[in-house]
């Protein structure tokens, strides 16, 4: 059964999301500048560094960003009120109930936060942002759907990192190497995507989409990191959203639509059939399942368009949907219910 947070948490949220996208506009130093790539429009902060012209990029164009840009000035006059009011939503969050990280992965996703990693179209998925849809879904996620994890995963496309034209404010590799992370030996020479913290368990990784046969390692120039690209994950994370990261006094992250959330995990779980652990497998099933039956009441028609758009992918994407929800009765009869 379903159980909804309060109209007081869900006010918070709402809040702190607000505030954490005035923050992103609160420092600009120069002049907002719009430049289009490949049919797409991208707002940059255009300034002067001594003789040296910098495009920091802010986000892709909108009517709600650009709303934000005009008011800028006035954003930025009200930094210090704004993280203070921050601080005070999180307070009501966790007094609501809401999941709040633990210090560690905090940490390390503020770190990629204060470096740019979100700004530049990472998008975290995976548990950690399954976790997140608490607060977009206004619904209690149960500990054991959360289901703990030390990994946590960045996507982020490699074309879009090549076109942005823009770099992490800080080397990752610095990031991580102070929080005492060790790159992991890569597959390929040059080529580091997975970095381990040396005295905890917390692994982060790297992805991006394959538009190929081979799921082989890409470069992400954005980021300064190579990724793991595999299928399927160009579905996940196109369209992505902007949400709270709940720890101090928030951050602001990317993570998937739920609706492609829910769809892909039951993609993944067929994915995984070969795998000797099958925890993972039951965790992807049962984290689709939950937002299947929370989006079927509160999205019907997305949650409908997105099933029938990855159904159409072609006979392998059906094949897999198929073999998960083959085990899934109550869930497959939630899809069929929409059509």
């Amino acid at each position: 059964m379903v159980t909804y947070h309060s109209q007081i948490g869900s006010a918070a949220w709402s809040d702190l999301l607000r505030l954490l996208k005035d923050a992103r506009v609160s420092d600009l130093r120069g002049v907002p500048k719009m430049r289009t790539v490949g049919g797409r429009s991208y707002w940059y902060d255009h300034f002067r560094i001594g003789s040296e012209v910098v495009d920091r990029y802010i986000g892709e164009d909108s009517e709600e960003l650009r709303a934000r840009l005009e008011r800028a000035r006035e954003i930025g006059e009200a930094r210090k009120t704004g993280e203070r009011e921050r601080a005070r939503l999180m307070r009501i969050l966790r007094a609501e109930g809401y999941l709040m990280s633990d210090a560690a992965t905090g940490q390390i996703i503020s770190a990629m936060e204060r470096s740019g990693v979100f700004r530049l179209g990472g998008t975290l998925v995976g548990t950690q942002a399954f976790r997140l849809y608490e607060g977009e879904l206004g619904v209690r996620i149960a500990f054991d759907q959360s289901a703990i994890t030390d990994d946590i995963d960045i996507a982020n496309f490699e074309r879009l990192s090549i076109a942005l034209g823009d770099t992490v404010n800080e080397s990752l590799a610095d990031v991580f190497s102070t929080l005492k992370f060790e790159p992991l030996p890569p597959l390929e020479k040059s080529k580091v995507w997975r970095w381990r913290q040396t005295d905890r368990s917390t692994l982060v990784e790297f992805l991006t989409p394959s538009f190929e046969e081979h799921e082989g390692l890409r470069d992400l120039p954005a980021l300064g990191v190579s990724a793991q690209s595999l299928h399927h994950l160009n579905y996940l994370i196109a369209d992505p959203i902007q949400v709270p990261f709940l720890y101090r006094s928030g951050a602001l992250v990317q993570i998937p639509r739920p609706e492609r959330f829910a769809i892909h995990k039951l993609i993944i779980a067929d994915r995984r059939r070969a795998d000797p652990d099958q925890l993972k497998a039951r965790k992807d099933r049962a984290q689709a399942a939950f937002l299947i039956e929370v989006l079927s009441e509160e999205r019907p028609e997305d949650l409908l368009e997105t099933y029938e758009a990855a159904r159409e992918k072609g006979p392998q994407w059906r094949a897999r949907l198929d073999a998960t929800l083959k085990r899934m009765p109550e869930t497959r009869a939630r899809l069929d219910a929409l059509r």
